[in-house]
């Protein structure tokens, strides 16, 4: 039988959100122990190897204000890891390419007359100055969308990413979701108004591998492989029952999507606290990853406008980072969000393959199959909260039900959406509290 692990606060959850939540309470002294159901951590931020280098599952940036983010990189002294680049951003619009990295570019978007692209350039402005985004809680994206900018403008540029993004759910997504979108861009550009983003060399694997060795070099304890299926209320502790025996804590940080966690307290929680955990409905990802001989297009970032083009967009990594990282390696990102039930979410990684071709070559009719040397499919379950309207009055607290429960999961980032820099900020935040706790000796639940 194996010995029951006791230690003052549980982490469920090896993403950045945990991680940050173990660095903080670790540093100041504290038992802690993160629970991670994968064999590896980071979450959506895991990596695979492609040509001796790490290569992010999804592909991911961050924007030169993710403060949160770069504050902790400096803190663990790795800011010579980080490199900040211009990137060309375009859109696929009517079978042509467009770029639109500077305001510049938009001045030339010709699917727009030019009234219409004086309107776009002007939306983002506008909506960079909205300083009470709870006045836009009661809006829908494409009604806002629609009021600043007119209907053309919605039609060509706002609603296929909508919908390309969204599929089903793109009428409900809340106007505070697309506010924090544009006033984050906005926010990230240099001083000739292209856009700078940042990225973390050796991928953001090795960020979340520096912040799990701090947090153990302080005394933390990390398990992976060791998914939790329950979480219960025990003579003023808490048991958590996992693949790898159980373990008993004071406090309990909880970082999974909310209807996992809905079924690791339905023991004992009560009927109207198990609905709310399973109120907000999640989108999954399929992520195609290409390893080509060759580059697509000069592009980084590419939106797709295009309606019969099942993603979202074609990012190519090595616009951004050198191929030579990856020994000469051209990676190409193509990302789908969708419900689960979705047949591409069950395809395997050929099959996805085989749908995704006649679309890619339809965009880029030189490409042949055998530019592809290598490719991968990776898909998350619980990828994207559907941030609806009214969407805080959804959201669960910080504290749970009962006293020593805590949450701090990616659908309680708002109004920003999901992000490394929000995880990061809401993982320390928890950490920071439960540690106060601690140091008042707070009573424990009964």
């Amino acid at each position: 039988m194996i010995d029951t692990h006791k230690t003052t606060v549980a982490v469920v959850g090896g993403g950045f959100g945990g991680l940050a939540a173990a660095y903080e309470l670790a540093r100041q002294g504290i038992a802690v122990t993160v629970l991670e159901a994968e064999g590896h951590i980071g979450g959506l931020a895991a990596a695979f190897d492609v040509g001796g280098e790490r290569l992010d599952r999804f592909y991911h940036h961050w924007f030169t204000n993710d403060r949160e983010v770069m504050d902790l990189i400096h803190e663990l002294g790795l800011d010579a890891q980080v490199a900040i680049n211009p990137t060309n951003t375009g859109v696929y619009y009517a079978n042509n390419f467009f770029k639109l990295s500077t305001p510049w570019d938009l001045l030339n978007f010709t699917p727009l007359g030019f009234i219409d692209r004086l309107r776009l350039g002007l939306l983002a402005l506008r909506a960079r100055r909205v300083d009470d985004w709870m006045s836009l809680e009661n809006k829908t994206a494409s009604e806002w969308l629609r009021e600043l900018g007119g209907e053309s403008v919605y039609r060509v540029m706002w609603e296929p990413l909508l919908k390309g993004k969204f599929g089903p759910v793109a009428d409900q997504i809340s106007a505070v979701w697309f506010w924090n979108k544009l006033k984050l861009r906005g926010g990230s550009r240099g001083k000739g108004g292209e856009e700078r983003l940042a990225y973390f060399k050796g991928g953001f694997e090795a960020l979340a591998q520096a912040l799990k060795d701090r947090f153990v070099a302080d005394g933390g304890v990390l398990r992976t492989a060791a998914s939790v299926s329950a979480i219960q209320p025990e003579g003023g502790a808490w048991r958590l029952s996992t693949a790898q025996g159980d373990v008993l804590a004071d406090h309990v940080i909880a970082t999974p999507a909310l209807p996992l966690l809905a079924d690791m307290v339905r023991g004992w929680a009560q009927p109207a606290y198990l609905a709310q955990l399973e109120r907000i409905q999640y989108l999954a990802n399929v992520c195609l990853v290409l390893e080509l001989d060759r580059s697509l297009s000069s592009t980084y970032w590419l939106n797709v406008n295009d309606p019969n083009f099942p993603f979202v967009g074609v990012i190519e990594h090595t616009n951004f980072e050198r191929p030579e990282t990856y020994g000469g390696r051209h990676i190409v990102y193509l990302s789908k969000y969708l419900p689960h039930t979705e047949a591409l979410y069950a395809m395997t990684a050929d099959e996805v393959l085989d749908f995704a071709m006649p679309h890619l070559q339809r965009m880029f009719p030189k490409l042949e199959r055998g530019w592809i040397q290598r490719h991968h499919v990776w898909k998350a379950r619980w990828s994207q909260p559907v941030v609806e309207q009214r969407y805080s009055q959804l959201i669960p607290t910080a504290a749970g039900p009962l006293p020593g429960l805590h949450l701090c999961s990616m659908a309680q980032i708002y109004p920003e959406d999901r992000g490394t820099n929000y995880a990061v900020r809401e993982g320390r935040k928890i950490g920071r509290h439960v540690a106060g706790l601690l140091a008042a000796g707070a009573v424990r639940q009964p």
